[in-house]
């Protein structure tokens, strides 16, 4: 189990469930009798992970206690103290969360005990399963371990002693988490906001001398502190090439030629059959030890390591080091974006980088086997983009990574929910098919607000039959895993699940044509995202080929893009005539809406119309910028102005997410310093010169 951070998920939380009986209800007077509890470890029991003492209180029993707990001055003959179990419990709570019902009683009850035995006691990061109830469900006539256990069909046994109640509590606990979701409470931070909200139900706890759950301040800040270039920089910046590659009936002194003449450490090896493995130096050395013993000579195909791992050129080096750390490489082939080999990654590239947890992020991601395993590797995320904007990094570059992230999560969803519909027996998938990512993760542009914009073109097949049904149950199903991993559902609905973002490659061609053929504005609202979309997962092909038929139909189209330049310039700039911020009651200002829409969605229209076929809005607006289309000042200052608008977005949403907030694209303007607020205003007045490119002679 792993220690707590505000943005893991309570699908996957690590905890500590506890329960403690006493001698009384007053934890001013009460000593404790008993002391129980269970482990959660990625959200589940931890069986491995059980605490049952019975202490010794120094004092008898009274009988009304025992009368609750059953537990009698008897029982406790030659019981430890407090004292002596102390370190036994310590190790039980290490630096968990501490889940429980009515838990600042037992947290009072715990930092009296550690007082009196002259222990140093400091609270854990807690939630109380009562008070997180009252946030999911207000309406509950009860919040008792009785009524909830009844509420949410958890069997409860050995009720009011210890490790019952524990047991019970954390079957409660589990059962509640879909509830809290559905209530938009998703991590621990959000479950620990939520419950500090019942400020009566606080108040009248603390006057009773119970202990605050996680109070304000405590919590210490999680922060990677990681190298930043890795984040920074592709693999193609720091590849060897080219690459060399040998025959697979090539024997041992051929092949260490070739390294030799070419002063290389490895070679790529293409056998008569098709198979292409890898063969390092240290893999000849072996063979030539093996065939000095023997006196055969072996072709490298017989020991060369297959299937070839590989990297991609357009990866973040940090997924490179991660693999290689992960797998024990020292080469990594590197192939494009047309799967041709084209380099090698190997620890003399790599010296100056470090292959610690953080850099583990994508190619865990990649290996996890279970959706609470891809719900902790997202909610890493935040962490990451804290500790590179402390370094500098640009938002542009954190955005990269929480796409490549968004977009490897939605193919690991894709798999898992495949294997479900196996597992359900419908087999694997009828057709070939691929599943698109859309909008902002399309573009690489994602912030830690990003929720689900997807697709799914498949090969063949009539809307609502086999073949279609397969993939909308496949839909429904990577939706929701993507839902309970921390990637909400998109409130518009442009998820594969729905109808309208699921067709054969025939039935997308007709959408495309319905598309183009729309007479007014608000017809196309959700519709232009599609022209942002990658595919992340199957036949890349097939996405690839709609993509390109959707530019071309779009930009022979006059109509279809006076039409998108008219949404983009239905802009108002959110700026008061006194020049401040325009903001709403809670004195918070969309970023979004009021700044970078119009921007990307220009970008958009700009690439579309000029066969500009990069999908980031800096890259599109840089590609205009080249073919001298508009002023290159008003462009200059767009892409500027886009960068200003992600930085002040993404450091609001580490702030909220640290809170216990949900991130949005909403900015607090209090927080912004005047140089922050300047910087705003500014970015905003960029917005009218791009969106003047977009006049009907340029179009």
């Amino acid at each position: 189990m792993s220690q707590a951070y505000d943005s893991i998920p309570l699908v996957g939380l690590d905890a500590v469930v506890l329960d403690t009986e006493t001698t009384g209800l007053d934890p001013k007077r009460a000593r404790i009798v008993e002391i129980g509890g269970i482990g959660l470890e990625k959200g589940r029991l931890n069986n491995d992970v059980v605490l049952e003492i019975l202490v010794a209180p120094g004092s008898p029993i009274p009988h009304t206690a025992t009368q609750i707990h059953g537990i009698k001055d008897s029982d406790l003959a030659g019981a430890p103290t407090f004292k002596d179990v102390a370190p036994r419990l310590a190790g039980f709570l290490q630096s968990f969360v501490l889940i429980g019902h009515n838990t600042g009683f037992d947290l009072a009850m715990l930092a009296r005990e550690h007082a009196l035995a002259g222990l140093p006691w400091q609270a854990p990061r807690s939630l109380d399963v009562g008070l997180l109830a009252r946030a999911a469900a207000p309406s509950l006539a009860s919040y008792s371990v009785d009524a909830l256990a009844d509420w949410l069909s958890v069997d409860v046994t050995r009720r009011h002693r210890a490790l019952g109640d524990a047991m019970a509590t954390a079957g409660i606990f589990i059962a509640l988490v879909p509830h809290l979701r559905a209530a938009g409470i998703r991590t621990l931070a959000e479950a620990e906001a939520a419950s500090r909200r019942f400020d009566a139900e606080r108040s009248t706890s603390t006057a009773a001398g119970w202990a605050e759950l996680s109070p304000p301040g405590q919590r210490e800040q999680a922060t990677l502190r990681i190298d930043s270039y890795p984040y920074r920089h592709r693999v193609a910046d720091v590849m060897a090439s080219p690459v060399v590659a040998v025959a697979g009936t090539s024997n041992t002194s051929e092949v260490l030629r070739v390294l030799l003449d070419k002063s290389i450490s490895s070679v790529i090896v293409e056998t008569a059959d098709g198979r292409t493995g890898l063969v390092t130096e240290r893999d000849l050395l072996r063979a030539v030890m093996r065939e000095r013993d023997s006196g055969t000579a072996q072709p490298v195909a017989d020991y060369m390591s297959a299937p070839l791992q590989t990297v991609s050129a357009d990866d973040f080096i940090y997924r490179a080091i991660a693999r290689m750390d992960r797998l024990k490489l020292r080469h990594l082939p590197v192939r494009d974006d047309s799967g041709a080999i084209v380099g090698m990654v190997t620890p003399r590239n790599l010296l100056r980088q470090r292959a610690s947890a953080a850099l583990t992020l994508r190619d865990s991601l990649d290996q996890a086997s279970t959706v609470e395993d891809l719900a902790r590797n997202w909610s890493r995320l935040p962490e990451v983009a804290e500790s590179l904007r402390q370094e500098a990094v640009d938002a542009r570059r954190v955005a990269s990574i929480i796409s490549g992230e968004l977009c490897a999560m939605t193919a690991r969803a894709a798999q898992i929910a495949e294997a479900r519909l196996v597992s359900e027996g419908l087999g694997a998938p009828p057709v070939a098919y691929t599943v698109l990512v859309l909008g902002s993760g399309g573009r690489g542009e994602s912030l830690l607000a990003a929720d689900q914009d997807n697709a799914v073109v498949y090969a063949a097949g009539e809307p609502d039959g086999p073949a279609d049904q397969y993939f909308a149950k496949l839909g429904q199903h990577f939706a929701e895993i993507l839902d309970v991993i921390g990637i909400p559902l998109c409130k518009g609905g442009v998820m594969a699940r729905n109808a309208a973002w699921r067709h054969s490659r025939e039935g997308w061609h007709a959408v495309i044509e319905s598309w183009v053929r729309r007479s007014a504005p608000k017809d196309l609202l959700d519709i232009d995202i599609f022209f942002d979309g990658i595919p992340v997962h199957g036949d890349g092909e097939l996405a690839e080929s709609i993509l390109a038929d959707a530019h071309r139909a779009a930009r022979t189209n006059p109509q279809f893009l006076l039409l998108l330049a008219e949404l983009a310039r239905d802009w108002h700039a959110p700026v008061t005539l006194f020049g401040k911020l325009r903001t709403e009651e809670d004195g918070r200002v969309d970023l979004k809406k009021g700044g970078l829409m119009p921007i990307f969605t220009a970008a958009r229209i700009l690439a579309i119309k000029h066969e500009i076929r990069a999908r980031s809005t800096r890259e599109r607006l840089e590609a205009a910028r080249a073919l001298k289309i508009g002023s290159t000042d008003d462009i200059e200052a767009a892409i500027a102005a886009h960068g200003i608008l992600l930085d002040t977005i993404l450091d609001q949403q580490l702030v909220d997410i640290a809170a216990g907030k949900t991130p949005g694209s909403r900015v607090d303007a209090q927080r912004l310093s005047k140089t922050d607020a300047k910087s705003v205003k500014s970015a905003l007045a960029a917005i009218p010169g791009l969106l003047g490119v977009l006049s009907e002679g340029r179009l």
